[in-house]
Formats: structure tokens, C-alpha cells, sequence
């Protein structure tokens, strides 16, 4: 009987081989392996399809993954399981190779029994700035968190990841970026504080003809008391200078309702602001907003030419106007789809291009009358001292929260069939994203963060993170040769001013 049964299967699959023979030989003409080498070709296709699977879990060493190692991946997934993430045996990196720097200790460290801890949050870090105070807005404010969520959207990501994400952040007393999507339900769970972005395409903030309608905006805010500041994306790092689309089939009723577009209808982000053409009018839109709203406005932009910067800052002097923050994308940074040359090669990255605009505000005294933020890469305490001692104020982390949800890197996020449920509007692939459980692992990564950067905060002899400089840091240049921070970007930066950690989180 069961020699029967096998003997039946054989002939089917023999029978189901014999068809993919002919099909491959006789019936596809677009692929000539196939065509040539019936079935093998077939494999040949398979294996390519999984290769960077293969290489990920089996071929590639612990360094050498790109965007982020195995190393980086296993310090956000153990950071947000609450699990160990320290290393043993000393460090792998090549440490007198060009370009790795060196966080420099104190001799006589900051104590850690004298640092304030708020019983809440122990690991709570508040900024030094506030937001909006320079330019007398009615509502400033100060992040209570100099680590938060970067910019995405909903439509980019689904609804399970953006609802774990701002629960997160509520829980580690952090904002959340809406990205340039809109204020959607799901931003407004956790009950975190949240910076709207503003694109191009104006998402929540529009009329029917897609141009930006002040009116629905400020009755967006006023209905919305958690949103603290607006950021207008003038671009990204991944893609600077590009438009963006969301294809009809993904814009659904949920999508179109926050958005403020036809349902199923491709939405077109354009390449350019139709409020504004110039810096004069970028900081009369800017002014209007604040004014209404009483919120920070500020802008996020990737660096390109330097020219654009330096009229800012000469008209920020002249008008004693403009933006309250200033978010510096680094090209490093990721986004859900952008062709391969912008990814690759437009805009400078983070270290290169916050340089260059810090040291023009900084030639016209205006360096500490902004909030400087940085992004691009920079979700490891290592990088953000960097980024900290170059004069960044805020850090904002997308593609590591993103890791701290769920995702595997397997690099789908254009696809919308992203594995872990967190780049996608698939309701099949979002089940598996548990909300209750994710939202603690993103919280107790930013905590984490936190906790290790306060760490490394004291052991150079400061109790606040933003107290680091650029004599602090080290960078290797060649065999046993190494100079500080200051020297490679040939400035300084501004102190702020400090007294202690009590007083932020009490003002």
C-alpha cells in the first residue's frame, strides 16, 4: 500500500518536473538561462533570490554588513529585549585605521552618586535648549529626551510599527516624528509629544489642490495638544531634491483620511515647496506658522551647496527671524525607496555637512539661538557624542527604532512586503508586530541608549551628554597619529550654557 502511494508521488513530481522542463524550454523567452539549462536555471534564480539571506545568517562576518553590522543589529536587539549587551574579549575594530575616533576619559570622573536621576526615568536626558525661546514663541519647548524617533510616516510604515513607536516614545519620554504623512491616529496613542513634519506635499495640512491651507493646519494643532513643534522637510538625506510616490493600490480610506487625498488615487510628493521659493518667503511661511500656532517651527534639510545656508543665516541676523530648529540630515541616511544614485551619492554626509552649516551660523552668532538635530546613522552613544561634541543638541533615530520594533534588515521596505511587519500596509505581514511588546522594546532601547551615553558622559567628567566637545574626541589620521575633533572640523563649538541636571527637568 505505501509502496503504492510512493510510487504514485514519483509520477506526479516526475510529471510537475517535465511541465517546468517545457515550460522553461518551449514557453518563457525572457530569461536565457532558463531556456538553456531547464530547472538548473530555475535554482540558479532561487539562490539569488536568497542570497542575502545566506550572506546575512551564514557568509558575513560581524562587521561587515551594510547599512548596519551584525554587531550593531545585536547591541539595538538586545538594548530592546532589556537582555546583556555587553561584548567580551576586548574590542574587534581597527582602532588606529583613518578616521576611528576616540572618546577621551577623565582622569577624576563625573560621580555617578552625585547625578541627578529623576525616579520616573532614571536614564532621562533633557535637552539644553529650549525650542521657540529665542524667537518668543507663545509655546516653546524643551525636549525631555536628547534621543527620539526620527521622521516616518504613515503609508511608509504600517500602523502596528508607528502605534509601538509612539507608545515607545511616550513610555521613554521622547518625541515622535509623524513624517511627512501627517498626524495620524496612530501617532497620537502613546500619548508622546510629536514634531509634524511638513513635506512638499503639505499631508494634513492642505486643500483639495494639494497647496498648503494655513487654516487646517492651526486647526490641527489646536485639536492635537500633544504636537510641540513643526519641522518643514526641505529634503532628506537618502534622497535630496527628490519627489515621492505613494501608489493608488496603498492609498487606502485610513491613509487618505490623514493625508487629505482621494482614496486609491497615486499620490505624488513634488521635488520642490509651492509655499515658497526663496529664503525670504521660507522665513515668512516659517513666521506665519509660528505666529498662528505659537509652536517651534523649524526645518530639516539635507547639505548640498553651502550658498543656501549662508543667505539663511545673513537673513536670520538681519531679520532676527527664522527657524527655531534646524535637523541636519547626514546622506547616510535610509528611507523607505529612492533610486540607487540618490541613495548613493547626492548630499554630503552628516559630519561634512553639519560642519559646514554650524560653522556659517556660527560666524553670525546665531549658533546657539538654534536647536541643532542631527540624523543620518546615529543611534549608537558612540556616534552621538560625535554628533554632540560637533554641536548637535538633539539626535533623531529612524532605521535603529525601526530595528528596535522588529525589522531584520532584509531590505524590502520598497517592496511593502517587508517581513517583520514593519515597513508594510499588508494586514497579513502587520499581525505579526504585537504592539504591547514592541512598544517596551523601543522604549527600553532609547533607554538603554540613554543610560550607556550618560555613562560615557561621566566617565569624561560630565553629568550632561551635551557638555562634550571637540577636545574630547580623537581621530586617527595615519600611523600612531592622532587630533582632536576641533581640528578636523576647524571650529570650536558654542558652550551652552549649564548647571546642573536638576534644573532641566525641573523648568
Amino acid at each position: 500500500m505505501y509502496s503504492l502511494i510512493i510510487e504514485y508521488w514519483a509520477y506526479a513530481l516526475g510529471l510537475i518536473l517535465l511541465l517546468l522542463v517545457c515550460q522553461d524550454l518551449f514557453f518563457q523567452k525572457h530569461r536565457a538561462i532558463r531556456t538553456n539549462f531547464p530547472l538548473l536555471g530555475r535554482l540558479r534564480y532561487l539562490l539569488e533570490g536568497v542570497g542575502p539571506e545566506l550572506r546575512q545568517y551564514w557568509f558575513s562576518n560581524d562587521k561587515e554588513e551594510l547599512p548596519f553590522s551584525r554587531d550593531e543589529r545585536r547591541w539595538i536587539y538586545s538594548s530592546a529585549k532589556g537582555e546583556n549587551n555587553t561584548f567580551g574579549f576586548g574590542t574587534n575594530e581597527q582602532i588606529y585605521q583613518t578616521g576611528y575616533p576616540i572618546i577621551k576619559h577623565a582622569t577624576f570622573p563625573f560621580p555617578d552618586s552625585q547625578a541627578y536621576h529623576p525616579p520616573e526615568d532614571p536614564t532621562s536626558i533633557p535637552c539644553l535648549k529650549v525650542m521657540g525661546l529665542a524667537h518668543g514663541r507663545a509655546r516653546p519647548f524643551r525636549p525631555r529626551s536628547i534621543i527620539n524617533i526620527s521622521a516616518m510616516s504613515f503609508g511608509s510604515l504600517g500602523r502596528n510599527a508607528v502605534t509601538a513607536m509612539s507608545i515607545g516614545a511616550s513610555q521613554a519620554n521622547a518625541y515622535h516624528n509623524s513624517g511627512e504623512g501627517g498626524v495620524s491616529p496612530y501617532h497620537k496613542k502613546g500619548g508622546a509629544d510629536i514634531m509634524w513634519q511638513l513635506g512638499t506635499g503639505y499631508f494634513g495640512a492642505r486643500d483639495e489642490q494639494g497647496d498648503f491651507d494655513l487654516e487646517t493646519l492651526v486647526a490641527e494643532v489646536e485639536s492635537t495638544p500633544q504636537i510641540r513643534c513643526i519641522e518643514i522637510k526641505l529634503s532628506q538625506g537618502a534622497k535630496p531634491g527628490k519627489g515621492g510616490i505613494l501608489p493608488g493600490a496603498k492609498v487606502t480610506a485610513e491613509i487618505a483620511m490623514v493625508r487629505k487625498i482621494p482614496v486609491g488615487k497615486t499620490c505624488y510628493s513634488p521635488n520642490h515647496h509651492t509655499s515658497f521659493s526663496n529664503v525670504d518667503e521660507l522665513i515668512d511661511f516659517i513666521e506665519r506658522i509660528a505666529q498662528r500656532t505659537g509652536l517651534p517651527v523649524g526645518i530639516k534639510s539635507a547639505v548640498g551647496s553651502i550658498n543656501f545656508w549662508e543667505e539663511l543665516a545673513l537673513q536670520m541676523k538681519v531679520r532676527n527671524e527664522g527657524p527655531d530648529f534646524i535637523a541636519i540630515d547626514g546622506g547616510e541616511g535610509g528611507t523607505g525607496a529612492a533610486p540607487l544614485t540618490f541613495a548613493d551619492h547626492v548630499s554630503l554626509p552628516f559630519k561634512i555637512g553639519f560642519q559646514r552649516v554650524y560653522k556659517v551660523f556660527q560666524a553670525h552668532d546665531l549658533s546657539n539661538e538654534i536647536v541643532w538635530i542631527g540624523s543620518g546613522k546615529l543611534g549608537f552613544p558612540d556616534r552621538t557624542v560625535i554628533a554632540l561634541a560637533m554641536g548637535c543638541d538633539l539626535i533623531a533615530v529612524a532605521r535603529e527604532a525601526m530595528l528596535a520594533v522588529g525589522c531584520i534588515q532584509a531590505q524590502e521596505c520598497h517592496t511593502g512586503f517587508c517581513p517583520a511587519g514593519v515597513a508594510t500596509q499588508k494586514t497579513w505581514l502587520q499581525r505579526g508586530l504585537n504592539v504591547e511588546v514592541k512598544s517596551v522594546r523601543i522604549a527600553r532601547y532609547m533607554q538603554s541608549f540613554r543610560k550607556e551615553l550618560l555613562a560615557l558622559s561621566h566617565a569624561a567628567g560630565y553629568e550632561h551628554p551635551g557638555l562634550f566637545t571637540g577636545q574630547d574626541i580623537e581621530f586617527s589620521v595615519g600611523v600612531n597619529r592622532f587630533v582632536t575633533l576641533d581640528e578636523v572640523t576647524g571650529y570650536q563649538k558654542t558652550p551652552v550654557p549649564f548647571e546642573e541636571m536638576s534644573a532641566l527637568h525641573h523648568s
